[in-house]
């Protein structure tokens, strides 16, 4: 089969196609024969070193197919359903073997392309909205990145709850999507001060809690936007690594806490994986949480994707397709 691999890190020059051995699933294992497979900022970490992995390797964690394959002991799947995982290595492939219990059923209304698209990202914004902190109706809530595939799934979500939502965006393009989201304030976080923007709207009170993907370009702005006891959850890098943060910084501004979460820690047991998966997947169903795949990009063209997703040039979802 074909396979993304890299044997240094660096930038996206160093992702290969190559050819390799089909796996064969191993006892408790599936083998899902990708139809799509999401691409993730989590993906240009590991390939530039900021997250360090073990070289040569795959890349990619989340994708979506049919189980072509079942090994030993799986009573989860049977060959012909379609599977959906996120956080298991090596899915820039045709196909991957991954344990049955880190994987779901996608529901028959839910095409593979939008759970690939989904649920990684999906299931971050579940974790980040209803149980790090549980956002609740007529709360004001700052979204940075509102217009990538984590914030426009985050947009939605906290609208279908009743949150007030101030997003940040980069350009007037994206500020047009994030207002057909449904956010109720946009700011342009490069030709704007964050901060202040943040306090008129909320009347000089701040907000009791900030989802900050962007990093170093929005830190400081963040910083100044909660309100006192408020939360900034830090939770990726697309500007590069956020400062560290003393804990003086944190008095000093309102009592204020810091997380930097991963979603592992709150899927520690299949269970909490079935329940946050399965909440992503009634929302869209219902429709409240559409999924936008902004872009796809062939298998082979994994180098390309990476350049869009890092040069802030996508919208939504990416796709790569086998």
């Amino acid at each position: 089969m074909r396979a993304i691999r890299f044997s240094a890190i660096g930038g996206p020059e160093v992702l290969d196609l190559v050819e390799v051995e089909t796996p064969r699933p191993q006892p408790g294992q599936i083998l899902v024969r990708h139809e799509a497979v999401g691409i993730n900022f989590i993906d240009t970490y590991q390939r530039s070193g900021l997250y360090p992995m073990k070289l040569p390797s795959g890349l990619g964690s989340e994708a979506a197919g049919v189980v072509e394959a079942v090994g030993e002991g799986v009573t989860r799947f049977k060959v012909g359903d379609i599977a959906a995982y996120a956080g298991t290595p090596g899915a820039y492939a045709e196909a991957n073997a991954v344990s049955a219990a880190r994987a779901v059923k996608v529901p028959s209304g839910i095409p593979a392309r939008t759970a690939a698209a989904a649920l990684l990202k999906g299931m971050t914004v579940e974790f980040l909205i209803r149980r790090l902190h549980r956002v609740v109706a007529g709360e004001p809530i700052l979204i940075h990145a509102a217009a990538g595939g984590v914030g426009q799934i985050m947009v939605q979500w906290a609208k279908a709850l009743g949150a007030e939502v101030i997003a940040t965006v980069g350009s007037e393009t994206k500020a047009a999507r994030a207002r057909e989201l449904g956010a109720d304030h946009v700011i342009l976080y490069r030709d704007e001060d964050v901060a202040a923007a943040v306090r008129r709207i909320t009347g000089g009170k701040g907000v009791p809690v900030a989802y900050d993907a962007v990093g170093k370009d929005t830190f400081e702005g963040t910083l100044k936007s909660l309100a006192k006891r408020g939360l900034f959850v830090s939770y990726g890098n697309a500007s590069g690594p956020p400062p560290a943060v003393e804990g003086r910084q944190l008095m000093v501004n309102g009592s204020l806490f810091f997380t930097r979460p991963t979603m592992g820690d709150y899927q520690a047991t299949t269970e909490e994986l079935d329940a946050s998966a399965g909440a992503l997947f009634d929302m869209i169903d219902s429709g409240k949480v559409e999924i936008e795949i902004g872009q796809t990009f062939p298998l082979a063209e994994a180098r390309k994707a990476h350049e869009a997703l890092e040069g802030r040039a996508t919208i939504g979802a990416s796709l790569l397709i086998p």
